[in-house]
């Protein structure tokens, strides 16, 4: 079979996309891949110069040793229970406020939907310092409250996400259920919820991300070393003259795993909720 130039033309036009595409990758991906590189070093090939990518000798004893170093599995429970209870607030309050928002008329929705979006713009430094005197006044610093209650309100950013894809959903769906006598709060359940898998999907991953590597927060609000998050617990590799790179790069890598599991497992569901989440405003 004979190709014609017209063919190896168009076989050819993709081909520098799919170069700046591997050479993004290859920059977003190389801060994680010396990370693990420097975590199977020794110290002293880790300050060599010229710098070496990949080790001479893999040092896997870095990480039982990285672990031992500082009480891992405490500071490991606290981030999980910070965060599953975070996800669990979110998926609880986000689809509910979103719910109300898209599809049930009231007058005030478009100006609180107004109100949210706009709150987006208001950086957290701003809002930390007086609500951290509030939760001083209550007396629960030291406590999870102020890092988990919020999250059973909702943020901005997701509710406007399942906003909009609650608002893509046909309208006929929900006057058809009406009409067969479903109830609001039942419409919300036996048909929005089911079908807004991806986006709660979305919210799920973003809540599990902010929260486990949340660093801003805990700092605030934890002074106890037993309450430690894991994102504060790094901290036990500094002291006052040095760092112990390859020991803190090993805990960072064990740290970072249940992100990239957690993501490329629900990675198909995130993209699908994006997608469908910017359908219709």
């Amino acid at each position: 079979m004979k190709y014609t130039s017209a063919y190896y033309k168009k076989r050819l036009k993709p081909i520098p996309l799919y170069l700046l595409i591997l050479c993004l990758c290859l920059i977003f991906i190389s801060p994680f891949l010396v990370m693990v590189t420097t975590a199977l070093k020794t110290n002293g090939d880790a300050f060599e110069l010229p710098v070496r990518l990949f080790p001479r000798k893999l040092i896997w004893s870095n990480f039982p040793e990285a672990l031992e170093k500082i009480p891992f599995a405490r500071y490991m429970m606290n981030s999980i229970f910070i965060t599953a209870m975070s996800i669990i607030g979110q998926l609880i309050a986000t689809p509910l406020v979103a719910y109300s928002l898209a599809k049930i008329k009231w007058k005030g929705a478009p100006i609180i939907s107004s109100l949210i979006m706009g709150s987006m713009m208001i950086p957290y430094t701003v809002t930390m310092i007086p609500l951290y005197k509030i939760w001083s006044a209550l007396g629960l610093t030291n406590t999870y409250i102020p890092l988990i209650a919020p999250t059973f309100f909702g943020s901005p950013f997701y509710i406007i996400i399942m906003r909009q894809f609650f608002a893509a959903l046909p309208n006929s769906l929900m006057e058809a259920a009406k009409i067969d006598g479903a109830g609001e709060f039942r419409r919300y359940i036996s048909i929005a919820l089911p079908l807004s898998k991806p986006a709660l999907t979305t919210v799920g991953i973003y809540a599990f991300i902010n929260a486990w590597s949340d660093y801003l927060a805990p700092l605030i609000y934890i002074n106890k070393t037993e309450k430690l998050t894991l994102s504060l617990g790094l901290q036990g590799f500094l002291n006052q003259y040095s760092v112990d790179w390859t020991h803190l790069m090993a805990a960072a890598t064990v740290f970072v795993i249940p992100v990239v599991i957690f993501f490329l497992f629900f990675q198909r569901n995130f993209v699908e909720g994006i997608a469908t989440s910017g359908i219709k405003g």
